[in-house]
C-alpha cells in the first residue's frame, strides 16, 4: 500500500533531487530524468506523473496502458487514475469519495479492480495516530470493487466488516488474489473475478499482504512479517485496534499447487512491492536494508534460486513498486526522484535492459 510509503515521507527530511524546471516543458523535463550510476538496468527512462503523491502504477496486460493511485491537486486522499504510458490521457475512474488503494487491470482489458472505504462515508478515513510509533491504518471500511474501464458500473466483491485489499487479476483472469483479516490476522486469500469461491492461501501468524502473480500464473510473490514473542503480542494488539507496524517484511514466493512458503529475503528490513521477473527466475522488490537509518528504499532483485540479491536503483530518496511489463521491455516504478519539491513521488516508466 502506499500509504506505507507516504508516511514514511511525510516524516522524513529528504534529501531530494530537486531542480528548477520553470523554463521547461513537460517534454523536457520528461526526458531530463536522473539514471544514478550504477542503474545499469534503466535507459530512455521518462517521467509521467509531475506533482502530488502518485504510486503502485501498473501495467494493463498488453502494456498499453497505466492504472495508478494519486493524491493530486486538492484532494485529501488517493484516488484510482489511468494513463498512456506515455502519460497522456490521465483519467480517474474511482468515485471520488473516501480513500482508495491496490488497482489493477483486468487481462482482458474490460475491467478494473481496487480498493475504496467510500461504502463507509464520503470523506478521508482518519489517518493512523502514531503516539504508538510508525504505523498505518487497517481500515474497517476498505473493500474490494470491480467496475469497468471507464470506473462505471460498480460492483463490490468483498462483504467482510473489516479490511479487504491488496487485490490484483491472474494473468489468465480466472482469479484475484487479496488481502484480508477476515480469519482474525491478515492473510491471502483468491477468489473468483465475481468475488466467489473464496479460499485461504496462509495461515501463519503474522501480515502477508501485496501478492502478485509470475507471468504464467503459477507462483505468487508476497511480503509477510512472521512476528514472535513480544513482536508477536505487539502485532496482534496493533491488529486488534486496526493499526500494523510494516518495520519488518520479508519476501516470499509459493508455488500454487504445492502451497509451500519460501522465504527469499532474511535481511530483517522492510522489504516490500515484490514481483516476478517474466522469466520467472527472479524477483524485483524495494527495501531499506542498506540504510542504517531505515529512511530510503531502493529497488532489488532476488534470484529465486541463489536468494542472491542484485540492487537496481542508486538513487538516494526514495524507489519503490516496481512492475515489468510482460514482455519485460518496460518497467515501471514510483520514484522520488526528478521532484520539483520535497516529498513528491512521480511515476517513471523505462526501457528494460537484462
Amino acid at each position: 500500500m502506499k500509504a506505507f510509503i507516504v508516511s514514511i515521507l511525510v516524516c522524513l527530511a529528504l534529501i531530494g533531487c530537486a531542480h528548477d524546471r520553470s523554463t521547461l516543458s513537460v517534454s523536457d523535463i520528461q526526458d531530463h530524468v536522473n539514471i544514478f550510476k550504477g542503474e545499469k538496468h534503466f535507459k530512455n527512462i521518462r517521467q509521467l506523473t509531475f506533482g502530488g503523491e502518485n504510486a503502485e502504477a501498473y501495467f494493463s496486460y498488453d502494456a498499453k496502458k497505466l492504472i495508478f493511485q494519486s493524491t493530486r491537486n486538492e484532494m485529501e486522499c488517493d484516488a484510482i487514475f489511468t494513463m498512456n504510458i506515455d502519460g497522456s490521457q490521465v483519467k480517474m475512474l474511482s468515485t471520488g469519495k473516501g480513500a482508495t488503494t491496490c488497482s489493477f487491470i483486468a487481462p482482458d482489458s474490460r475491467s478494473i479492480i481496487y480498493a475504496s472505504t467510500h461504502l463507509g462515508g464520503d470523506e478521508c478515513p482518519p489517518k493512523a495516530d502514531m503516539s504508538r510509533g510508525y504505523v498505518w491504518a487497517l481500515h474497517k471500511s476498505y473493500d474490494i470493487f470491480k467496475a469497468d474501464m471507464s470506473g462505471n458500473n460498480l460492483t463490490r466483491l468483498t462483504e467482510t466488516s473489516g479490511y479487504d485489499a491488496e487485490a490484483v487479476y491472474s494473468p489468465k483472469g480466472d482469479k484475484i488474489i487479496f488481502t484480508s483479516v477476515r480469519t482474525g490476522d491478515l492473510e491471502l486469500f483468491l477468489m473468483d473475478p465475481n468475488g466467489t469461491n473464496i479460499e485461504q492461501l496462509t495461515d501463519i501468524p503474522g501480515y502477508d499482504g501485496g501478492a502478485f502473480f509470475s507471468l504464467d500464473g503459477e507462483w505468487i510473490c508476497w511480503r509477510a512479517s512472521r512476528p514472535q514473542g513480544e513482536e508477536l503480542e505487539d502485532y496482534r494488539s496493533l491488529l486488534n485496534d486496526g493499526l500494523i507496524r510494516p518495520s519488518k517484511l520479508e519476501i516470499y514466493i509459493m508455488n500454487l499447487t504445492e502451497r509451500n512458503p519460501i522465504q527469499l529475503t532474511k535481511n530483517g528490513a522492510a522489504n516490500f512491492g515484490p514481483y516476478f521477473h517474466p522469466n520467472g527466475k527472479k524477483v524485483i522488490f524495494a527495501s531499506n536494508m542498506d540504510d542504517p537509518k531505515k529512511r530510503n528504499f531502493e529497488l532489488y532483485m532476488v534470484d529465486v534460486q541463489t536468494k542472491e540479491i542484485e540492487r537496481v536503483t542508486y538513487n538516494p530518496t526514495f524507489d519503490g513498486f516496481p512492475m515489468f511489463s510482460h514482455d519485460g521491455k518496460k518497467f515501471v516504478f514510483a520514484s522520488n526522484r526528478n521532484n520539483s519539491q520535497h516529498g513528491e513521488t512521480n511515476i517513471f516508466i523505462a526501457d528494460w535492459i537484462d
